[in-house]
């Protein structure tokens, strides 16, 4: 049965540009990390872009996922690249995971995977990072508050407490021992190119399988995600902060 292609036309799993992912290699590479612990990595794009940057670094890459399909993904662009020896793709939750301390931590729009409030996910980064190490931290933030209409429109239960503004944001990695090396958001631009690229193998299908048996069940999910990014777009935002760990007082 014909299914779905699934985000074939997606490179990161986020809103993050080629020449912003060649900035962010340049900088988290800059103290050749020998360890890397990517939480949430979906197929590990920006991981394998490190390891490949580091070719004299003698350490090896860990990312975690509970997604099969988007590890196996992982895999199979390790082994292209010649990283396999490398890389390591684990289908396990990252909960009180044993896999730290690393010297660079990806962990980007995975907080939840660390706890259900920022603060404690912030406390088990820091946890999870060498002393000298880095963490990149992509972490949703109300670029304006929402109003109830649009809230009623985005995610289910969708609140205005879900995100922190970008100050708060900020403040609440400083407070869980971290000083900010760089701070930086997401275009407009790059939400757009995520949010249709995260659609569009989705609705080519569609629109090639209409009476498809599971044609009404996939366009119900496609018509839900896209009214609910038509609605968050420039008003959600995602920053991309690179965390240094604070040394104890």
């Amino acid at each position: 049965m014909t299914t779905p292609p699934r985000h074939t036309r997606l490179t990161f799993h986020g809103p993050l540009s080629e020449a912003r992912a060649d900035q962010l290699v340049t900088r988290l590479t800059a103290n050749t990390p020998t360890t890397v612990l990517d939480i949430g990595c979906g197929w590990g794009e920006l991981m394998l872009r490190i390891l490949a940057a580091t070719p004299e670094a003698t350490g090896t890459g860990t990312g975690i996922d509970i997604n099969a399909d988007d590890l196996a993904r992982g895999r199979k662009a390790a082994e292209a690249r010649g990283l396999t020896a490398r890389v390591r793709f684990l289908e396990e939750s990252a909960n009180g995971t044993p896999h730290g301390p690393a010297d660079l931590v990806l962990c980007v729009g995975s907080s939840q995977a660390l706890g259900s409030q920022l603060p404690q996910a912030l406390g088990e980064l820091r946890k999870l990072v060498t002393d000298h190490g880095r963490v990149l931290l992509g972490e949703g933030f109300w670029q304006r508050p929402p109003t109830d209409a649009e809230l009623s429109r985005m995610w289910p239960d969708a609140k205005a407490g879900d995100h922190p503004d970008l100050a708060t944001l900020v403040g609440l990695a400083v407070d869980a021992g971290f000083r900010p090396e760089w701070t930086e958001t997401a275009s407009l631009a790059e939400w757009e190119e995520f949010e249709s690229a995260y659609l569009a193998d989705t609705e080519v299908w569609l629109a090639r399988h209409p009476g498809h048996p599971l044609a009404a069940e996939t366009r119900e999910r496609a018509d839900r995600h896209r009214a609910a990014w038509l609605t968050y777009r420039g008003v959600l935002g995602l920053a991309y902060l690179t965390l240094v760990p604070a040394a104890a007082r």
